[in-house]
């Protein structure tokens, strides 16, 4: 007995998306069946992905929690699905949830793996929890502290999110950086401040790189104070990056330090897990500003061709919302 069948969105090839039929199977006692309603595309990795440019090393470290096939292809890969359980226990029935799943019409998991949504927070806007996550991560792993001027360079879905953040702390001056002038209207938008690379200030005690880029590394490294921390967000694949470590690097006793959602942060890891963050995360998309980082929408058929455009010229895509039907 199966439960039916289902249309999932598969990486064919390195460059090549395709839709596959799936088989949903019946679901045990602790599984609930969840019909999607949207998902978000998590433009910078799955680009990457979509490209097949995950190092061989990385193979397993990047595996998203429900990934079907390996790397570099075909895979089904994605992390920011939200749907409507269909069967289930009691408790989770006829509920919306969010679920670290790839973009997939139904699907069957866990019950433990599905997170239901707040009062208040809209599936629409959901498909950001994943993100915020994220950015919730970077900003533990900088230890963001109250009066810090904090400087965020990339201002993306992740970086944005970062700077709204931040921009909550008690006294904190953010200041979202990007050589991108339409991204002021998003900055805007969160409540923080916009500028140009050329512009930006510098003597920042935190910085948090997301751009993804060389060039933004090594502004990040130039407008940080003394003796302040440098936080890495990008991931740059298999790519090989430049870091300018000479001049007064070392002088200024400056700290390089990465972060990856993978693993709670350091500061917070004692008392909180992954399950506990997203939670967090989802509860804080109550707030409907966050709807500007949500540039565009397409249907569920069109992903083969979306994904194919967002990988090759993103423009300037934030986050791209699929709808089911």
């Amino acid at each position: 007995m199966v439960t039916g069948e289902a249309r999932a969105f598969w990486i064919a090839a390195p460059g090549r998306g395709e839709m596959r039929v799936e088989t949903v199977p019946p679901p045990a006692p602790d599984e609930v069946v969840v019909r999607a309603l949207f998902s978000g595309i998590s433009r910078g990795t799955e680009a990457l992905v979509f490209q097949g440019r995950v190092p061989a090393s990385e193979h397993q470290r990047m595996r998203a929690p429900f990934q079907a096939g390996d790397f570099p292809a075909p895979v089904k890969y994605g992390y920011a699905n939200v749907g409507v359980v269909e069967r289930g226990p009691l408790d989770l029935h006829d509920r919306t949830v969010f679920a670290l799943y790839p973009h997939q019409t139904r699907y069957v998991v866990p019950a433990g793996a599905v997170h239901v949504l707040p009062d208040g927070v809209p599936p629409q806007r959901a498909v950001l929890a994943a993100n915020l996550e994220t950015a919730i991560n970077g900003v533990w792993d900088a230890r963001v502290q109250v009066g810090d001027r904090v400087t965020v360079i990339g201002a993306g879905t992740v970086g944005s999110l970062v700077a709204w953040i931040a921009a909550q702390v008690p006294g904190a001056e953010v200041e979202l950086v990007d050589i991108n002038p339409d991204r002021g209207t998003t900055a805007r938008a969160l409540g923080v401040r916009f500028a140009a690379p050329d512009s930006a200030k510098a003597g920042a005690d935190v910085v948090l790189h997301a751009s993804g880029s060389a060039a933004g590394l090594a502004l990040a490294l130039r407008l940080a104070g003394f003796e302040a921390t440098i936080v890495e967000m990008s991931w740059y694949g298999d790519q090989v990056v430049s870091v300018p470590l000479g001049e007064d690097f070392h002088a200024r006793r400056l700290v390089l330090k990465s972060s990856q959602v993978g693993s709670v942060a350091a500061s917070q890891r004692a008392r909180w897990n992954t399950r506990r963050r997203m939670q967090l995360a989802l509860s804080m998309l109550a707030d409907p500003a966050l709807d500007a980082l949500i540039t565009g929408e397409s249907h569920f058929d069109a992903l083969p061709e979306v994904m194919s455009e967002l990988a090759a010229a993103p423009g300037n895509t934030l986050c791209h919302r699929i709808r089911y039907s």
